[in-house]
């Protein structure tokens, strides 16, 4: 398996593109105590470049297991994983962590820093661990998000609205080929969510992949596509 990283490039539209993350079939299970929860039913979803997708569907519909799956991060009991035509899913967790650095950014609404590390450091540990390849100097890809100030502040110094741009700047500092977004909006002003989705935006018309995991009415409404998703299975 080669080790360059392709940077994300724009596609021009009517171009017949392969998904960037193809899942078939995922079932996950968890057992507490006696009782087994289904927190995947056969789930099938395709991720395109370009597009911006919503999963929505209540608190223990599925949601985050379905994008820890995608990620790599959990391993599906059933059901299969491929992100930029790799198999990461049923794959040694070492080839997982490579294939996740190379290929997928993830935000999360919490954890998307280490709290003993600046901003800027944090970033530039994302890209490293990812080979570091030539990409954005930390200090352009915060000034970008207008927090250009805050590189060396450490997340416990920051405002929810930087804290959720500090933690898109590390999801995005490696130009990833998907960017799989847990709840990244849940605690922030209607005028700052707009902004974290509008610099998703903008990574989708760079070629990139979006799949954001929300409640909010407005992350649905800014979506190309939405998933739905009840007991574990997508809704029709």
């Amino acid at each position: 398996m080669s080790t360059a990283v392709s940077a994300v490039t724009a596609v021009p539209l009517g171009t017949e593109v392969a998904p960037v993350v193809r899942a078939e079939s995922l079932y996950r299970f968890f057992r507490a105590g006696d009782e087994e929860v289904l927190a995947l039913r056969g789930v099938s979803v395709t991720l395109h470049p370009g597009e911006v997708v919503a999963v929505v569907g209540p608190s223990g519909s599925g949601k985050s297991t379905l994008l820890a799956c995608l990620a790599g991060l959990d391993e599906p009991d059933g059901g299969t994983v491929w992100v930029g035509g790799h198999r990461i899913s049923h794959q040694p967790e070492p080839l997982r962590a490579r294939l996740r650095a190379r290929y997928v950014g993830v935000l999360y609404q919490h954890r998307n820093l280490l709290g003993h590390l600046t901003v800027e450091q944090n970033i530039g540990l994302v890209q490293r661990i990812a080979g570091g390849a030539a990409r954005s100097h930390p200090a352009v890809l915060l000034a970008s998000l207008g927090i250009a100030d805050r590189g060396a502040a450490h997340p416990d110094a920051l405002s929810g609205g930087e804290l959720a741009r500090a933690g898109l700047a590390a999801a995005l500092a490696n130009d990833p080929l998907v960017v799989l977004a847990d709840e990244p909006t849940g605690e922030l002003d209607t005028a700052t969510e707009a902004e974290v989705l509008a610099v998703l935006r903008r990574h989708a018309m760079a070629g990139a992949a979006i799949m954001v995991a929300s409640h909010s009415p407005a992350v649905a409404a800014a979506a190309d596509r939405v998933i739905g998703l009840t007991d574990g299975q997508v809704t029709p």
